[in-house]
Parts: structure tokens; C-alpha cells; sequence
């Protein structure tokens, strides 16, 4: 591929084995470092690599995501940085010149935009991998081939491997970057996330009443090297109606998350300590593949005394201002009963917080009961942990020892 320029005509074509593309004079925005490239005929250094390639670059170099803001809010490859070629508008105009008029049109209009950018768009990654040094210097002392150059590699993609990624990628290696594009885009991150939870896992389930600290484990386990998921802290939700930690993510967010955790611990012989959860918190839903294997799994059940519960979330929860318990309530009202969630309701308004939580976790441990035995063949599942209270390290000691026992 090599560029040459037409000064009658005042464009720039870029010409390949199979055909030659014409790129409207748009480019008069290139900062003239880049346009002296094109002219100098600078080889593309470009490497498109499959999805396994990209997730094992992707731990040590920076991603980053050309769709536009709307595609990568909705949901993208976690710890992936946004660098939209086009905004949300200037993708449904594009989009919608490819449909109705032609691939040509959508392509000059594309430019437009791209071009006011892309100093821009530069600075930009430069900004986010701290190199605002000459990167050109770093790539060009590099001689081992099959050595990758450290400071100014990264990684790129668009939702299908298309010419979103390929005219950004373009872009950052004219000007020096060592860019790897992913074949397939998102989508092919997206299969592979799919797939993951078809895979077989080593679970062992955190069980226990509510207030029974069960998420103070998972954090205490983790600090010990062992391996977790954290279904809730992925999902932004504590699965309760005083569960909500702020806006949850998309129900594809959730699961691309959940896919990467995954596959990070991978198929280690120790297992996953993952809490009991019901299949939906809050608004996103356990896959179905994972939901089936965990209520195949162990169940490590911390039989905690009711009332060292409630205090426990009667200081972890009643800090929270009547308004947000009482609205809490009001969502469970059908299930609660109508005698119930005004008792609760009276309660906290009387200031009598800890009595209100006294009807919510009779409800609650009543549900729990529900779920745990609609579990078939619980008996052979099933290993009660006596505990004395909700004390952390205590409880994890003992939950230790019921795993090594039952191991």
C-alpha cells in the first residue's frame, strides 16, 4: 500500500492490490506530520489478530474501543477506553448514507468527520498510555521482530473489524504507535464471552440467611488469594430490596464482566467461592449455563443465631434515610403482605428501626428457605457452618476447614 498525491485535483490516493480509493479533500485537517507520511509512502505496520491474541496483549496494553459513545456505554470490553470515530449523530448519518445512497457517499461523509478529529484522537491515546514523548524513536529502536514494543503498543477495535478500526488504526501508526486490530471487532469478544459460560467451573457457594456477612467473606477470601466472584459488586447490586449500589450496568456489561473473571481464574483445582444468590439481582440475570452449574455446586451454609443477624443489619442498613427504607418496603409490599409492610413501615417511622428489620428478616430468611430447597438433591450439597456471630475472619476460618473436610 503507498500513497500519492494529485495537485490538480487536490487529493490523496491511497492505493491497494485490489482497488484504488479516492478520499475527498477533507484531509486538508491532517496535521501536516501525517500528510507528509501518506506522501512518503510510510508501509503499514498493522497487525489484525484473533480474540484469544487480543485478550492475552489486552493484559498488558491499553484498548481501545472506536465504536461510538452509545455502543460502548451500552456495553464493551471491560477496562477498554472509549475513542469514538463518530459521535451517536455523526453514526446514524453515516449509517444511513451506506443505506440509502451508497458506500462511496457514507465513506466522504465519514471523512468529514474524521478529519477535524484527529490530532485530536491522538493526543488522546497519547494522554491515556502517558507517553507523550516521540513515540516514533521507541518503535523504530526496536529489533527483535517478534519483540513488541513496550511503550507505544496498543490495542483497537470497532464492532466488526471494520473501516472504523481501520481508519483509526491507520491513523495511530502513521504517526507511530505499534496498533493491533481485533478480526471479528466486538462481535468476536462478544462470541468468546458467550462461550465462556458454556465452560465447566469449580464452584463452592457462600450460603447463609441474610445479615449474615456473606459478601465480607468473599472480600476476606480474596485478601487470602483465593480465588472469588463477586456477583453482586459486578452487577452494582446487593440483591435485596436495599440492594441497589447505584445504577447497574447493562444486562451485556454484566455478563461481559462476568466472562472475563471467569476466564481470568480459568480452571484452577481450589474452585471459586462465589455467594447464594437468587438468578436475577436486582435488574440483570445470571446466564443460564452459570446459574445451572452453581445449583450443582456445594453449598457452604453459615447457620448464623437471628438475632446477631439483625444487629448486623440493623448497623449496616439503618443509616440509610427513612425515605430510601421506607420506598425499599414499599417494592416488596405483594410478597411482604399488606399487615407486614405497615407494621415495617410504622416502625421505622417511629424510630424503631431494628424492630421494622425484625419483620423484613423473618420475610427474607423465609424466601431464603424457599430457594435453598427448591435445590435438587440439597442433602448431598448441603454443609452447615455453626458461627456465633457475624465475625469475618472467625467465619472464614470455619468455612476453610468445611471445605478441606469436604474436599
Amino acid at each position: 500500500m503507498h500513497g500519492c498525491w494529485d495537485g490538480n485535483t487536490k487529493t490523496i490516493n491511497i492505493i491497494n492490490d485490489t482497488k484504488a480509493v479516492e478520499l475527498s479533500t477533507a484531509f486538508v485537517y491532517i496535521n501536516q506530520f501525517v500528510l507528509i507520511c501518506v506522501i512518503c509512502g510510510k508501509p503499514v505496520a498493522i497487525q489484525k489478530i484473533t480474540i484469544q491474541q487480543f485478550l492475552e496483549l489486552a493484559k498488558q496494553h491499553p484498548v481501545f474501543d472506536v465504536r461510538s459513545p452509545g455502543e460502548y456505554i451500552h456495553a464493551h470490553i471491560p477496562h477498554a477506553h472509549n475513542l469514538p470515530l463518530f459521535s451517536n449523530e455523526e453514526r446514524k448519518i453515516v449509517g444511513t448514507a451506506y443505506k440509502q445512497q451508497s458506500r462511496e457517499t457514507a465513506i466522504k461523509i465519514g471523512l468529514d468527520f474524521f478529519g477535524v478529529k484527529m490530532k485530536a484522537m491522538v493526543e488522546e491515546v497519547e494522554k491515556i498510555m502517558g507517553n507523550g514523548q516521540c513515540v516514533i524513536s521507541n518503535k523504530e529502536t526496536t529489533t527483535n521482530e517478534n519483540q513488541l514494543p513496550v511503550a507505544n503498543c496498543l490495542l483497537l477495535h470497532c464492532w466488526r473489524g471494520g473501516m472504523r478500526s481501520a481508519g483509526v488504526a491507520w491513523l495511530l501508526d502513521l504517526y507511530g504507535f505499534k496498533v493491533y486490530t481485533l478480526i471479528g471487532g466486538y462481535k468476536a469478544y462478544r462470541n468468546w464471552a458467550l462461550q465462556q459460560f458454556a465452560k465447566e467451573y469449580t464452584f463452592s457457594i457462600i450460603g447463609g440467611y441474610t445479615g449474615s456477612g456473606k459478601t465480607l467473606l468473599l472480600k476476606e477470601l480474596e485478601k487470602q488469594q483465593k480465588n472469588i466472584i463477586d456477583l453482586e459488586g459486578i452487577a452494582n447490586h446487593k440483591g435485596s430490596a436495599f440492594g441497589s449500589m447505584g445504577n447497574q450496568p447493562t444486562q451485556e456489561m454484566f455478563e461481559n464482566i462476568l466472562a472475563t473473571e471467569l476466564s481470568g481464574i480459568g480452571h484452577s483445582t481450589s474452585g471459586i467461592f462465589i455467594e447464594d444468590e437468587s438468578q436475577r439481582i436486582g435488574n440483570l440475570k445470571i446466564p443460564d449455563a452459570v446459574w445451572k452449574s452453581l445449583r450443582n455446586s456445594p453449598v457452604f451454609f453459615l447457620d448464623i443465631p437471628f438475632e446477631e443477624r439483625l444487629e448486623y443489619i440493623t448497623e449496616e442498613y439503618g443509616r440509610l434515610s427513612k425515605e430510601v427504607l421506607v420506598n425499599a418496603i414499599i417494592r416488596i409490599q405483594k410478597r411482604l403482605g399488606g399487615l407486614e409492610t405497615k407494621n415495617a413501615i410504622n416502625h421505622l417511622l417511629e424510630n424503631n428501626t431494628k424492630e421494622s428489620f425484625r419483620i423484613l428478616l423473618t420475610y427474607y430468611d423465609k424466601w431464603y428457605t424457599k430457594g435453598l430447597n427448591n435445590r435438587e438433591n440439597l442433602s448431598a450439597f448441603l454443609n452447615k457452618i455453626p458461627c456465633k456471630s457475624v465475625d469475618t475472619k472467625t467465619n472464614v476460618q470455619n468455612l476453610l476447614a468445611c471445605c478441606t473436610v469436604n474436599s
